[in-house]
């Protein structure tokens, strides 16, 4: 134990390399214990993570994530909490996950503020009346929350959340990773080329190949502006994997925009750089994004966007033509539109856009994470309580249950969005 640091414990549901470095950062004010439900998660592909040397790591399985027992997470969880005491606070990754409410119940238990860590919306997807009572009902007890943005604040409040307890920076990336990865890129711009097979100008999307990245629809706007651009155009480069590669290959052919399209597929944290740096402009097309850490990537690898409103991250990253644009996802015709409009800009004006990118992200560090946790914690400790009443825990305990039983939504707060 460090006396000089307050002690808190983080739960995620298994490291990669964005959560380490939010820990890094975390770990210069606190004393951070980290729970990870799972070593193995069938989501992303990441290679396996080095703890920090500053962080202690609890891994409370080894087996993928979704294949465990509710009740054999439950007890883990709650083992794990009763190791670690004294707590200053512990904070959760939103609300649907079994592990994260059971560690809220620990919290009401030994009276330890509990903050939840949430980048869910409002407009995310369908709500009904009966699931959003039961998380505002369930929310009575967390002390604090820690945001990604305006819209995930604005649906903490809707949840019955007061605004001075909500703090903003959950969502943060390594910058100086991605920003020193692109210059170094950039400075063996052709060597790098030859190496990954890269095309001279391109479009750059990333994404997992799933329905709701609407990877579908970039495909044809991109055909549409292929049919369009003045040659050469640029190519597009889509990295990422998914259930979808086969559809999207089908789709390419269709258009006949194959010879086009250059799927790398999934890469790992330290190729990422590479790829952003010899990009042209960077596009996120989803249809419901919590936030968008990809785009945070793009920010800091200095490139242009044109970015979906559905994106989470739009009111905080993106300026209306001075870093890029936004668009109506399902509208073709709009982004095929941007496409153009972006690959006739002159070097001068990307440069413009590359530089506001630069500027616009670097108010939103890993040290605006630490800050927004720190701010977190302390307005747990050093406000009043939250109103909360036996019938709230008593839900709670309800909930755990049944899940113990068979699944039950309580809705979703996502962790973790690329």
């Amino acid at each position: 134990m460090n006396p000089d640091k307050p002690r808190v414990a983080v739960i995620f549901h298994r490291l990669g390399p964005y959560h380490v470095a939010r820990l890094r950062a975390a770990a210069r004010l606190f004393e951070v214990i980290v729970i990870e439900q799972s070593a193995e998660t069938a989501e992303y592909g990441w290679r396996k993570v080095a703890t920090p040397e500053s962080v202690t790591r609890i891994t409370l399985s080894t087996e993928e994530c979704g294949h465990r027992r509710d009740a054999e997470s439950i007890d883990q969880m709650t083992k794990a909490l009763d190791s670690i005491t004294p707590l200053r606070a512990v904070a959760i990754p939103g609300w649907s996950n079994l592990a994260a409410l059971a560690a809220l119940r620990w919290c009401t238990k030994h009276n330890v503020p509990c903050l939840v860590m949430s980048e869910s919306g409002a407009s995310d997807k369908s709500r009904s009346r009966w699931s959003e009572w039961l998380k505002s009902t369930i929310l009575t007890l967390c002390s604090t929350a820690l945001a990604g943005g305006s819209r995930h604040r604005d649906y903490l409040i809707a949840l019955g959340f007061e605004p001075e307890r909500i703090f903003l920076g959950y969502d943060a990336v390594d910058n100086d990773h991605f920003a020193r990865g692109a210059q170094a890129a950039r400075a063996n711009a052709n060597g790098v080329r030859a190496c990954l097979s890269l095309p001279e100008t391109y479009f750059l999307a990333s994404a997992r190949f799933l329905p709701r990245k609407n990877l579908v629809t970039l495909l044809r706007a991109y055909a549409d502006y292929d049919r369009r651009a003045a040659a050469p155009g640029w190519d597009l480069v889509l990295l990422g994997g998914g259930p979808l590669r086969s559809q999207l290959i089908a789709e390419c052919e269709r258009l006949g925009i194959t010879s086009r399209v250059h799927l790398p597929g999934f890469r790992q944290y330290d190729e990422l750089p590479m790829y952003y740096a010899l990009a042209g402009a960077f596009v996120h097309v989803s249809m419901s994004e919590p936030w968008g850490l990809v785009v945070n990537e793009a920010m800091a690898s200095g490139l242009p966007l044109i970015v979906s409103k559905k994106c989470g991250c739009v009111p905080e990253l993106l300026e209306e033509g001075r870093n890029g644009f936004s668009f109506s996802p399902q509208d073709v015709d709009e982004l095929a539109a941007l496409l153009l409009r972006t690959a006739a800009l002159s070097a001068s004006e990307r440069e413009l856009m590359a530089r506001a990118s630069l500027e616009i992200i670097a108010s939103w560090s890993l040290e605006r994470f630490a800050d927004g946790l720190r701010d977190a914690v302390g307005a747990a400790e050093c406000t009043p309580r939250r109103k909360t009443g036996l019938a709230a825990k008593l839900l709670l305990s309800s909930v755990i249950f049944a899940r113990r039983v068979k699944p039950t939504k309580v809705g979703r707060a996502s962790s973790r969005s690329v």
